[in-house]
């Protein structure tokens, strides 16, 4: 599933290339993926729309048409926007005035469209908790003293922490030298500062590379991702840690495939 840098990468990309365009035709080809309106009125409410804004919440793309309007793209596992010309292989194609086309892609068709007056009352979207870079220092140290889960699994809790997904998680506990396997409350406070500056640090640099193509994942342009060659233990079970050379060790942990190395990370 696209993370918080992948759906960023895509964020300003679109920014870039369709802000303040009209939508002059909507095709739906699998209507799966429309979860609300009804496909008569998704395709006519965003028709002769322009795009005013082009916003993210965690792992969501939001387009602002009006201040009472906007379409809800949420990738899921296997979704991904492709722009330029119209593909055959496109789920849902949205065309704008200058003759460019918008294609969202889904194989898995896991993915969901929807065309709302708010955002913000969407249950899954009012449960989201604030995004790593909202927190303050000591308001991520309190979350993580608090609860007496899996480390790894609080990271990945969207509703404590918004927008780190498996890959990342993994990631920042590799820099930090902390055990998945650790409960959150038995981290030191110094071991909790310096997790939270992994996960800025891995994140920031997931964005500058513009994300990572561990699965279906590709920018608008339909390019992969310049960070899965930076990974550390991400996919890695088996291989020899990049500090120690032990072997990278996988687990399954909150129903997720985790990999760690078992002598640099306690």
């Amino acid at each position: 599933m696209p993370e918080l840098p992948e759906v960023e990468t895509i964020r300003r990309d679109l920014e870039k290339r369709v802000l303040n365009k009209k939508i002059v035709e909507v095709k739906i080809i699998k209507k799966k993926v429309i979860k609300e309106p009804n496909l008569f009125k998704f395709k006519k409410g965003l028709e002769g729309e322009r795009v005013r804004e082009i916003l993210r919440k965690a792992k969501v793309l939001i387009l602002k048409l009006r201040d009472d309007k906007f379409l809800i793209i949420h990738l899921r596992i296997s979704g991904w926007l492709l722009y330029g010309e119209e593909d055959q292989k496109a789920r849902v194609v949205f065309k704008f005035s200058d003759g460019k086309f918008l294609n969202y892609m889904d194989q898995r068709l896991l993915g969901e469209l929807r065309l709302r007056k708010d955002f913000k009352d969407l249950k899954f979207i009012k449960e989201l908790g604030p995004e790593p870079f909202e927190f303050k220092e000591e308001e991520f140290k309190k979350i993580v003293s608090s609860k007496k889960t899996k480390i790894k699994v609080l990271l990945m809790d969207q509703t404590l922490i918004s927008g780190i997904g498996n890959i990342y998680a993994q990631e920042a506990l590799f820099r930090a030298r902390i055990s998945p396997l650790r409960e959150s409350s038995s981290l030191s406070s110094q071991e909790i500062s310096l997790l939270f500056k992994s996960i800025l640090e891995v994140l920031k640099e997931a964005i500058k590379y513009r994300g990572s193509s561990v699965d279906a994942y590709r920018d608008i342009q339909g390019r992969e991702g310049g960070m899965e060659q930076r990974l550390k233990v991400y996919g890695r079970q088996g291989k020899p840690c990049f500090v120690c050379k032990t072997p990278i060790k996988k687990i399954t942990l909150g129903g997720r495939g985790t990999c760690f190395c078992p002598k640099c990370q306690k």
